[in-house]
């Protein structure tokens, strides 16, 4: 159940990340999955600099910080392609 659980987290999280970084016709559902879950992983571990707890399941908190590094890769990733 858990690894569902991660999949419709990236997903929403992916979603979110690509609606506000204005790249959302460029990603279909596989890459919001996949740019949620690396998001969810690199904001956890940006957070984890704060002295913050990172991603500890489907809660406000968790979404919020698994928003911000997917926002962040979805930048870094638009910046190396141009």
């Amino acid at each position: 159940m858990g690894f569902l659980i991660w999949i419709v987290f990236g997903a929403l999280v992916g979603w979110i990340a690509s609606i506000i970084m204005k790249t959302n016709a460029e990603q279909g559902a596989i890459l919001n999955i996949i740019v949620g879950i690396i998001g969810a992983v690199l904001g956890g571990w940006l957070f984890s600099f704060f002295g913050e707890g990172g991603v500890s399941g489907f809660n406000l908190y968790s979404f919020l910080v698994a928003l911000v590094g997917a926002v962040i890769l979805i930048a870094i990733v638009k910046a190396l392609r141009s």
